[in-house]
């Protein structure tokens, strides 16, 4: 009997793994291996007679079975280890993981860059759309299209462009800075809403922007004329009530309306055409005093045109924008057309208005042409007539295989629409 004791305990000594104290810990529940520790913040290696504290462990309070000490390292320990404290709970508990730092450098380094983000913030498409206009309009002021290519027009245009664009970004701005959480639901990838842009960075810009454009509408004695004062501070006043509280006209659609006719239609052409002949085209300072707004919209034919072609074309653009934002304008309270009365009733109310604006004009315009004096007034105007046509045509068929209740083939044909806007401006000139 002591022989066979004896010769156990030979082979403890020779082999430590052989122990009768502990099963492996893959094999054993934390429960199973709890019930057999009587001080769960020590550890014990199977086959050892010495208790290691839990301070001198890997990964704090551990049991470990079936590892010879030496074995055990951060390493080779996985889930095959039991975390043995007070909190049943952390018997489930994993390493922590360390992908989430590269991930985050990862996301901070595809951040794109602020002239980049700037240029999104502005709204481009806008954007383009303003420093289209301004040319376009100076060119149907001028008495002839040679007059139109001298320094003095250059400069005019010029001094009226900067401070518009300015003014356009303020708008589009201001209006991203009071919807962040509209935006958020209607258009996730505007700055803004995206976080690439902070909302104080984005006051920022705006404030200096208008601040910009408001200073040179008055601080030159020739070039800040009557008419881009009007066009300057009256889009600054409409697009501030617009979209700000506590006004925030745009929660009614009828003075969003307003709005959006006024700016688009009487203040951009009409200011800049006045502009025009003042700063460029007029002989002396009393004749370009006579130049001013209201008398352009009465007594030129042309600036009227502009005027109530734009203007139509600027309430279409304008409603057919909150066709796809209609789920968030509805949660937020915004009570545009599109939320009153539904997606398809407006989508087919503004495609059907804009095919008549460019049926009529385009009708009107080749009978204009069989009237005119001369070959070219004759050949400019028919052609013109015949483009408005093309894309009243063009805006018809196109609607067709759009849905009004869905958000994207909306906002693809809303942008369509941008680009006959463009255009219309760039054949603009052709009509005089």
């Amino acid at each position: 009997m002591n022989t066979l004791a004896l010769l156990s305990c030979f082979c403890l000594l020779v082999n430590p793994r052989v122990s009768t104290g502990f099963a492996p810990a893959s094999k054993l529940s934390a429960r199973d291996v709890r019930s057999q520790v009587s001080s769960p913040d020590r550890i014990r290696y199977a086959g050892e007679s010495q208790l290691w504290s839990a301070n001198e462990a890997v990964n704090g309070d551990i049991l470990i079975s079936g590892l010879d000490k030496k074995e055990t390292s951060s390493s080779n320990i996985t889930d095959e280890i039991i975390i043995a404290t007070n909190d049943p709970s952390a018997a489930t508990q994993q390493p922590q993981s360390t992908e989430s730092l590269p991930q985050s450098q990862a996301e901070e380094e595809a951040k794109p860059s602020f002239p980049l983000v700037l240029w999104r913030f502005s709204r481009p498409h806008t954007l383009i759309g303003s420093a289209l206009a301004i040319p376009s309009i100076s060119l149907l002021a001028a008495p002839t299209y040679k007059v139109f290519f001298t320094t003095r027009t250059l400069v005019a245009l010029a001094y009226a462009a900067v401070p518009s664009l300015l003014m356009n970004l303020y708008i589009t701005g201001l209006n991203q800075i009071t919807d962040v959480e509209i935006d958020k639901i209607n258009k996730p990838y505007l700055p803004i809403a995206k976080g690439d842009l902070k909302k104080s960075t984005a006051i920022g810009v705006v404030l200096a922007a208008v601040v910009v454009s408001l200073i040179m509408s008055v601080c030159n004695p020739v070039l800040s004329t009557s008419g881009l004062q009007v066009a300057l501070w009256g889009s600054f006043v409409l697009g501030t009530v617009y979209s700000l509280p506590p006004f925030r006209l745009k929660r009614h659609p009828l003075l969003a309306a307003f709005c959006i006719v006024a700016v688009r239609g009487t203040i951009i052409n009409a200011g800049f055409y006045s502009h025009a002949l003042s700063a460029a085209f007029s002989s002396t300072k009393e004749a370009a005093a006579g130049f001013g707004v209201l008398h352009c919209l009465l007594n030129d034919w042309k600036c009227a045109f502009s005027s109530l072609f734009f203007g139509v074309f600027g309430i279409v653009i304008a409603l057919m924008k909150d066709v796809p934002d209609a789920d968030g304008d509805r949660i937020f309270d915004i009570k545009s057309f599109t939320v009153r009365i539904g997606q398809k009733r407006v989508f087919r109310t503004m495609k059907n208005l804009l095919v008549a604006l460019f049926g009529v004009s385009g009708g009107a315009l080749m009978k204009w042409a069989t009237m005119s004096p001369t070959l070219g007034a004759t050949t400019r105007r028919g052609l013109t007539g015949l483009g408005c046509l093309l894309a009243g045509y063009f805006t018809y068929k196109e609607a067709k295989d759009v849905n009004p209740e869905d958000s994207g083939e909306v906002y693809d044909y809303y942008m369509q629409l941008w680009k006959l806007f463009y255009l219309s401006y760039l054949a603009l000139p052709l009509v005089k």
